[in-house]
Formats: structure tokens, sequence, C-alpha cells
């Protein structure tokens, strides 16, 4: 609500999955759209070709490889590779969408928001992938194909590493019978298995450029778009609607009954299996595209790839970008990273709040085109600026809809009107979301240096999508230490820790919430926000005026 991210891909706003996007796969917000359609290799420009928002097409030609004079090849004529990228790029939403639902059944399970804080981690590997991208990029069997190389063994490993889940996944989740989620087992696991996720769109991504030709290489992006918001859609809000009893006895049963239609476990196994079936028809029946694979890439190793990334970074002009970003979103992280899981917490159901995303697709497409209309000028972080404090005021009002909610619930559920007033603030949250995500893209887009566009607009990217994760996990830290509770019913008992709480609840009496964290967050986070806005968002706007020689990476070679 990191797909993000499709992506997302999130990541938020309103629940944990879409709040993933944001700092996972944020292309829609991208991922979402999305940060994600971003590949590092050597000289391989991905992230142009494919996440080409304000870009001059100019710099793309520049990028691509030259191609012997032929005919140019209608879409009909590559059909087949572009739903082939549609059905990798629905694959890769999966991982996403199912690590997006976990926290909501989590909450449901009434873990702690330190293990939330704990599980949030899990989203990281999709921020983090410039680590290990360079290697993916540079080491392949040739006989097999570059891209092949990585995808074949990945997506094996994803499909036996998803059926060996589902035979464990309702262990680790607890049984509801006194033993609770082993969340250190469930984070472990399910980082693994974003990390493989993350190897695998690496490769996508790389491979959609050679897969196409370059008059269809366009479509890419939209396989991306369109494959990873599926994806997300069916591992988030399609798994959590199937899995809830009150959902499926309410629209899709005549008889009641006390499960739902699927549990995670045979989610698992069924995608497990598409996972290894998909992977097998592509290992023998696609070949790769000789052709079009750039010579002049394979001459660059990976230190070579670390060492240029390194001395991006060392750049004063980057530098203090990355900083910037890196602390713009802390005035957001309570709004993005708790709310979702407060609502859960005062009786809101999980799938009603994952369905709440489906009436958000129209909107997800539609606000990076009219944004990027703003954002497409000399001037792109203007936008980014003025959209701020309408988001750091709307996590005010996502703290008052979670004080509001316990008052306006009724035996039944909630009122339409609730879920009108809820549906209305996350579509503001979103067009503010929209507004500083596609204002940050474009400007990463006109900065990158066209020489080294893929390694240089990866990093940018994977920056600021770093600045989205590590406010979330540390919001999620830290609202059971400022939540202040007492216990009522029983003298001279506190419930200041678990084993404190214990004792009260031996005692006869029980913890009551004098205080939720929650809130506390909500106002620090928009008064540090603020703070940001007005001291150093002046200098973050200040950094368009920089010349273009102060983007510009000087290379020893």
């Amino acid at each position: 609500m990191q797909s993000g991210p499709g992506a997302a891909v999130a990541a938020g706003n309103m629940s944990p999955a879409i709040a993933a996007k944001e700092g996972g796969r944020q292309r829609r917000a991208g991922s979402h759209h999305h940060h994600h359609c971003l590949d590092v290799g050597s000289e391989t420009p991905p992230a142009l070709a494919l996440c080409g928002d304000g870009l001059p097409g100019g710099e793309a030609e520049v990028l691509l490889p030259p191609e012997p004079e032929r005919r140019a090849r209608g879409y009909r004529a590559e059909l087949g590779s572009i739903l082939l990228l549609l059905v990798l790029y629905v694959l890769q939403g999966i991982p996403l969408g199912l690590a997006g639902s976990v926290p909501l059944i989590l909450q449901s399970k009434s873990a702690s928001y330190t293990d939330q804080a704990f599980f949030s981690f899990v989203f990281w590997p999709f921020s983090l992938k410039l680590l290990w991208a360079p290697l993916v990029d540079a080491v392949y069997l040739r006989g097999f194909g570059r891209r092949k190389s990585w995808l074949v063994p990945t997506q094996y490993v994803l499909g036996l590493f998803m059926i060996y889940m589902s035979t464990q996944v309702d262990v680790l989740l607890g049984d509801g019978q006194g033993r609770g989620p082993d969340v250190m087992a469930l984070t472990v696991t399910f980082f693994l298995f974003e990390f493989l996720a993350a190897t695998q769109d690496i490769a996508v991504d790389g491979w959609a450029l050679t897969m196409l030709s370059r008059e269809n290489v366009g479509y890419a992006s939209t396989c991306n778009s369109v494959g990873q918001t599926a994806g997300y859609f069916l591992g988030n809000v399609l798994f959590l609607a199937l899995e809830s009893s009150s959902f499926c006895n309410k629209y899709l049963r005549f008889q009641p009954q006390p499960r739902g239609i699927v549990t995670l476990s045979d989610f698992l196994f069924f995608w497990g299996a598409v996972f290894l079936i998909t992977t097998t028809l592509v290992a023998l029946l696609k070949k790769e595209n000789e052709e079009l694979i750039p010579t002049k890439e394979e001459t660059k190793g990976i230190t070579d790839t670390y060492r240029l990334l390194f001395s991006i970074i060392k750049m004063p002009a980057v530098l203090t970008f990355c900083l910037l970003i890196l602390t713009a979103k802390v005035g957001f992280s309570a709004a993005d990273a708790v709310t979702g899981l407060k609502l859960v917490e005062e009786g809101v159901p999980k799938e009603h709040l994952a369905l709440l995303a489906v009436p958000m697709v129209p909107l997800q497409i539609i606000l990076p085109l009219i944004i990027s209309k703003y954002t497409a000028g000399p001037q792109p972080l203007n936008t980014f600026y003025k959209a701020m404090p309408f988001r750091l005021l709307l996590g005010l009002e996502f703290a008052f809809l979670v004080w509001w909610t316990p008052k306006v619930k009724h035996e039944g559920g909630f009122p339409i009107y609730y879920y009108v007033i809820v549906l209305l603030s996350y579509a503001l949250h979103q067009i503010t979301l929209y507004s500083m995500y596609v204002a940050i893209m474009a400007f990463n887009a006109k900065v990158s240096d066209p020489l080294i566009g893929g390694t240089y607009m990866t990093l940018l990217n994977t920056v600021s999508n770093l600045g989205g994760n590590w406010p979330s996990t540390v919001a999620l830290w830290l609202v059971d230490p400022l939540t202040v509770k007492e216990c009522a019913g029983a003298q001279e008992q506190t419930c200041g820790t678990t084993v404190a709480a214990e004792l009260c609840t031996k005692a006869g009496g029980s913890c009551v919430t004098t205080l939720d964290g929650y809130y506390v967050e909500s106002i620090i986070c928009v008064i540090l926000g603020f703070g940001w806005w007005f001291l150093l968002g002046p200098k973050f706007k200040k950094l368009q005026e920089e010349g273009q020689s102060s983007w510009k990476c000087k290379r020893n070679n």
C-alpha cells in the first residue's frame, strides 16, 4: 500500500500491502509505473528503456544497440514474446502480493507491532537489489542464455520453495490455540522468498530489452506495469478474499463453513506448481535473441560496475540528493506503515481493506499520465515539494480515521458510509503519493548520465525506495514502546512489559491502553515532516538548478 510492486508495489498506505509498494516495487506508485522497472548491468540501460517517464526519445536511442537494417516489425510479429513477458511479470507480482498479505494475517492473530516491524524487513530486497544486480548481469552461461541462466534456476527454486512453504506455513502462522505465529521463521522464510523474486526481476527486466525489437521495446514497460499489478492483485486481494471465511460465506457459498475457500498453504502449493510448469516451458521452448544482445556491455566486469556505482555516489550533487531523499519520507512513516494494521486491530475485516485496492486501480493508471504533464519540465521536484504538506496532513486525517473507527462499528460490521470515507481518504493519499513518486522518477531520469543510464538511474531509484522502507520499519518498531497501558482491576500491577501484563491478568486485572503510541507517532511524524519541508525542502528543490556537469560521472577508463 513494494508493486510497489507492482510495484508495484508497495506498499500502503491504508494497508501494509499497499505500503509495501512505496518501499518495494513502487512503480504504481508504482513499486510501483514502478520503481521496479530497473535492472543494473554493466552497460544495460533498462531503467531508461523501461521506465521512460518524461524521457526524451533521443536518450533511449543512444542507449539501445544498433540493429541491422530491416523492415519494422509490428507488435503482432512479437506477440508471443510480449505475452511471455506479461506472464513473467505476473509471476513476479505473486510473491509481492503474498508478502503484503502476511502483516494483515499477523495483525488478525494479535501480533505485536515489534513483530510487525521485524517482518517488514521482508520488503527490503527489492530496495537493495542494486547490491547484487551487477553479478546477475555479468555472470552467465553463454550457451544457455544470458538471462535464462538466472531466470530458470531462480524460478525453479521459487517454485520448489513455495511448495515446501505450503507444508510449513500453517505451523509458522500459529494454530490460534495458544501457539502464536513464529515471526522470526516467517520473516526469514519470506525474506528469502522476496530475495528470489527480486533476482528474477533483475533477469526479466534485462531480458525485456533484448527479447523485443527496438520498435516494440516500449511494450516491455506495459507488461511490467500490467503484469505486476495483476500478480500483486492475485497474491494479495484475491487471496485475502478467498481465505476469509466471512467473505466466502457471505458472497460465494450457500452453506456457511468455518474456513475460507483456500488457505495460504493451498495458495502457495498452487503457485509453486505454476512456477515449475512455466519455468520448464521457458527453459525448453524460448531461445534468447542473440542478435539483439549488445556485445559492448560484455566487456565490462562486475568490479567495473561496482566502481562505477561508488564513483556516482561520491559526486557532491548525488550525495546530497541521496541524503535528502533518505530522510524525506520520515513524516509519512506512521500513516503508511501503521494505519492499515490499526484499522484491522479496530475490527475492520482485512479482506475488506484489501478489496479497497480494487477501485484504486483505474486511479493508479490515470494518475501518472496526468502528473507527468507537470513533471516533464525542467523542475519536476516542484511537484514533489507542493504535494508534501498535503500528504503530511493526510497522516493526521488517517489518525482521526483510526480513532473514529470503533465509534461507528456496530454488530453487523461497519456502515457503507464508513467505507466510502476510507476509500476517499485512500484516493486522496494516492494522489499525493503519486505526485511525489512521479516527480522523483522524472528528476532521476532527467539527471541520469545517458552514457551509464541503467546503473545511474537504478542507483537513484534504489536510494529513493530505501528512503521509504527504513522509516516504515522504525515506525512499526516504536508503536509498542510509545504506548502507555495501565492494569485495571489489580492494584500495584503494571502493563509495561509482556511479563508484567501476564502478572496483571493473573491477578484478575486487565491491561487498558491509556495512550496509543500510534497517535503519538502520527503527531511526531507530521512535525518532523513539516520540519524537513521548511528547512530541507528548499535545498532539495535547489538541486534542480545544478548544471548538467554536476551529475555527469567522470570515468577513468
